[in-house]
């Protein structure tokens, strides 16, 4: 029984899932949640996500939401198979644990909110707030000053091998390039030499044509 992923095309999280997924060679079945009709918060959906969110996935009859805890379990589950994404070694675990923890708390909410305020609220009807987004964008381009230097010492951002710390960037980072925001990476030597090697992965060109992610026109307001 194949992996079933449950999420929408415009979805940043389902894209993970999914990028993971091909990093690892794991096949599933893409089913997707109309997220935009409130598909996601119809009984059956909230019982195995509470927040009414995807993606989630149900591998043979186990139930897992969060993109990163599925990330995480797909890594662990398929270690022998495919790109290894989480290192082995303590040492090497520790700095691959500081990368995740760099992104989830120095670039996810930020460019999560500069997308939420100029992208997703419009789409959604909501009133957006580019004052907000300026200044999540503003901070977003100072934490990348602290990227440059990491990465100068060392490959990715969560050591000297590709890591689920460098592929946690990639959905709202390409999200980002998208928008005409490019700038955020290719200014800086460092950055941009290491966004264009995770970003041109055959995992990500992958997922962007089987979510048809071209033919979107993101466009900021």
């Amino acid at each position: 029984m194949s992996l079933k992923l449950y999420g929408h095309p415009l979805s940043t999280c389902t894209h993970l899932v999914a990028v993971v997924c091909k990093e690892k060679r794991v096949s599933y079945e893409y089913i997707e949640i109309d997220v935009f009709k409130g598909e996601q918060k119809a009984p059956e959906f909230v019982v195995v996500h509470p927040f009414a969110q995807v993606p989630y996935i149900d591998d043979d009859g186990f139930k897992l939401f969060e993109s990163r805890a599925i990330a995480r379990y797909l890594a662990k589950k398929y270690t022998c198979q495919g790109t290894e994404l989480i290192p082995s070694d303590p040492l090497e675990v520790a700095i691959f644990e500081q990368g995740a923890s760099i992104e989830t708390f120095n670039f996810f909410p930020l460019a999560q909110r500069f997308a939420r305020e100029l992208l997703f609220n419009p789409m959604q009807g909501f009133a957006s707030d580019e004052g907000r987004a300026k200044e999540a964008y503003a901070k977003l381009n100072a934490n990348l000053d602290a990227y440059d230097e990491i990465l100068g010492r060392q490959r990715y951002i969560g050591g000297n091998m590709i890591t689920l710390a460098d592929l946690f960037h990639v959905p709202y980072g390409s999200l980002l390039v998208q928008i005409g925001r490019g700038e955020v990476f290719e200014s800086r030597a460092n950055v941009a030499r290491w966004w264009k090697e995770i970003s041109s992965r055959p995992s990500w060109l992958a997922v962007q044509e089987e979510f048809k992610l071209h033919e979107y026109k993101f466009t900021s307001v």
